[in-house]
């Protein structure tokens, strides 16, 4: 069964049909935990290669062909810059681009670097930095080239991938939730982790998608989905503060996924200030 599934999909990715779509999957600073999430759609993938010619996708194929392409899936943050050029051909070639998960959308978690000094780190870690080429900071593809919609999660959620292509190739606007976890642990029917158990948790202020997957087992959000459409983060952190969350932890949970995405960052520098304020004192 998997053998078929295989060759279908290798005769999908060479195919060159005239007037079909063409879509194109990259690569940057990233775990390929998105590109995964794809080739995870499994019978899907099927149903959208039957639709499209996976044009250039070299985590599926090594026959990669040249452009231009009408939708372009882009993973991972800029942080290179060979990245920085390589993404402004991606545009060029790219009638529509899409970013997919924490890393395009918001830096990811390499963008903790944005915290600190890059150069020290590098020479910490490599025994000749100098060889090192490296951006001071990670940053989402936004940042760097117009993004036509962006993706969220680490890693994205299979059935918002399918709608963002399925969407595409109708040419309509996806619809993809902006309301948070909270609402989908309602609909899954789980109790509150931060009500019945005392733990801490983000899903008041991050965005849906994962189908409230932490919760249900009794562990409270990571974040991962980065920021719903309107977060109170200030009267998350007090009622965080209240269930025993120390500054240094309050800071590190919003910088962990989407350290970048403004909603976050705003949170962790509120915390951080909050610090001061008391050492101050």
């Amino acid at each position: 069964m998997g053998t078929r599934k295989g060759t279908a999909v290798t005769r999908s990715v060479r195919k060159r049909t005239e007037g079909v779509p063409r879509l194109a999957v990259w690569k940057f600073a990233s775990c390929d935990g998105c590109q995964l999430t794809l080739l995870d759609c499994e019978d899907e993938l099927l149903s959208v290669a039957a639709e499209v010619e996976i044009a250039y996708f070299l985590e599926a194929s090594s026959a990669p062909g040249p452009g231009p392409y009408d939708l372009s899936l882009v993973e991972g943050s800029i942080t290179t810059p060979e990245d920085l050029e390589r993404i402004q051909h991606v545009r060029r070639v790219s009638k529509h681009l899409v970013t997919i998960g924490a890393c395009a959308t918001a830096g990811g978690i390499q963008a903790l670097r944005d915290f600190g000094d890059v150069r020290e780190f590098a020479a910490v870690v490599y025994a000749r930095p100098g060889y090192i080429a490296t951006l001071d900071r990670s940053t989402p593809i936004s940042a760097n080239v117009p993004v036509d919609f962006e993706l969220r999660g680490c890693p994205i959620d299979k059935r918002q991938l399918l709608e963002v292509i399925s969407a595409f190739l109708a040419g309509r606007r996806p619809v993809v939730p902006a309301h948070s976890v909270c609402v989908e642990c309602k609909a899954r029917g789980n109790a509150c982790v931060m009500v019945a158990h005392g733990t801490p948790c983000l899903g008041p202020v991050t965005q849906a998608g994962c189908g409230a997957l932490c919760p249900a087992f009794d562990r409270g959000c990571y974040g991962c989905f980065g920021p719903m459409e309107s977060p109170n983060a200030r009267a998350l952190n007090k009622q965080l503060r209240a269930l025993g969350m120390s500054t240094p932890e309050l800071v590190r949970v919003y910088r962990t996924f989407n350290a970048t995405a403004e909603p976050f960052r705003q949170a962790s520098e509120s915390a951080e200030n909050s610090r001061e304020a008391d050492d101050d004192a």
